[in-house]
C-alpha cells in the first residue's frame, strides 16, 4: 500500500544550488551568495563523527541543504536494505534537508552492490518494484521524495515511455519528480529519445527540482555515446533544454552537480549565477 499521507515534497525554495564537496566547504561557509543551496550525497556522511560530518552541519546550521540518495537501489527485485535506510532517516532527521531526492535505477541484487545507477527496464513488473521501494523508501523517511530519470546508453526494454513510467510511480506512490536535464540530453543523444516531448510530457507539478551537469564523449566510440560524468562544465545544449523546461514548467529549484575534476569554488558559483538568472527570467514570464 502506498503512503499518501506523508509530509510531501515541495518546490520551494527557487533558486540555483551547487553539489557540495568536502573540498568546499570553506568557501560554501563564506560564500555571500544570495540563494544558494548546497546538495550531498547522504551515504557520504553516515558516519557517527569526524571532520567531514561536523564540516557538514556547520553548513547546514546556515544554509538550505538537500540529501539526493545514490545506494538504496528503489527498483531493484528487493526491496531497499533497511539497515540502509535506518540510517539514512538518522541524518535525516539530524540535519533536516529541504528536500530529498533518490534515483528511479536500480544497483543491487542478491546483497551484491555495483555502485552504478542501472536504468530500469520499464515493463509492468518492474513498475511494481520501483513502487515498491519507493514506498519503502518514504515511510522509513517519513516524508514524500523526488526521483530522478536515469541517463540511458542504450534502449532497453519497455511497455511504456520513461516520462509516462516515472508519471505512474508518482501517482502510484505520491513522490515527485527530479528531472535531470543532462540525463535527458544524453539518453536523447544515445538513444534517439525526443527531449522537448519528454518535457511536454510531464504536468508542471509533478517536477520538483531540475539537475544539470557536464558530461563526457566515450573513450572508445567518441561522441556517438557521451556519458554522464558530472566532471566538467555544463555544455550550452543542456543550458538550453533547461531553458525550454522552465518555460514549460515555470520556476523550479535548479542544481549544478560536479563529482569529479572539481574547479575552484568561484567557477561553480559563476554556473549557479546563470542558472539564477534563468530562473529570474521564468518567473517573470510565469508572472507575465
Amino acid at each position: 500500500m502506498s503512503a499518501p499521507e506523508l509530509p510531501t515534497w515541495s518546490a520551494t525554495h527557487v533558486s540555483a544550488g551547487v553539489s557540495l564537496k568536502p573540498q568546499h566547504f570553506d568557501q560554501a561557509m563564506t560564500s555571500r551568495m544570495s540563494g544558494i543551496w548546497f546538495e550531498v550525497h547522504p551515504e557520504n556522511y553516515l558516519m557517527q563523527g569526524g571532520p567531514r560530518l561536523r564540516g557538514l552541519k556547520q553548513i547546514a546550521a546556515e544554509r538550505d541543504i538537500s540529501f539526493h540518495g545514490v545506494g538504496a537501489s528503489l527498483g531493484g527485485p528487493g526491496t531497499p536494505d533497511a539497515g540502509h535506510l535506518k540510517a539514512i532517516r538518522r541524518l535525516v532527521d539530524e540535519l533536516n534537508p529541504i528536500r530529498l531526492s533518490e534515483h528511479a535505477v536500480w544497483s543491487a541484487f542478491e546483497q551484491q552492490y555495483f555502485a552504478e545507477l542501472l536504468p530500469l527496464p520499464r515493463t509492468h513488473q518492474v513498475l511494481s518494484q520501483l513502487v515498491a521501494g519507493v514506498d519503502a523508501y518514504q515511510a522509513a523517511m517519513g516524508r514524500s521524495i523526488l526521483i530522478e530519470n536515469p541517463t540511458n546508453y542504450l534502449s532497453v526494454r519497455s511497455d511504456m515511455d520513461e516520462a509516462d513510467f516515472l508519471l505512474e510511480v508518482s501517482h502510484r506512490t505520491g513522490c515527485g519528480l527530479l528531472l535531470d536535464i543532462n540525463n535527458l540530453y544524453l539518453s536523447a543523444h544515445n538513444t534517439g529519445v525526443d527531449p522537448r516531448a519528454y518535457i511536454d510530457a510531464l504536468p508542471p507539478d509533478s517536477v520538483g527540482e531540475l539537475h544539470i551537469a557536464g558530461f563526457d564523449a566515450d573513450p572508445q566510440f567518441g561522441d556517438r555515446l557521451l556519458i554522464d560524468s558530472h566532471a566538467s562544465a555544463v555544455a550550452d545544449p543542456v543550458w538550453s533544454l533547461l531553458d525550454y523546461a522552465l518555460k514549460q514548467f515555470g520556476p523550479k529549484p535548479v542544481l549544478i552537480e560536479r563529482d569529479a575534476n572539481l574547479p575552484a569554488f568561484s567557477v561553480l558559483e559563476q554556473e549557479v549565477r546563470r542558472a539564477q538568472r534563468m530562473l529570474a527570467n521564468s518567473q517573470e514570464c510565469d508572472h507575465a
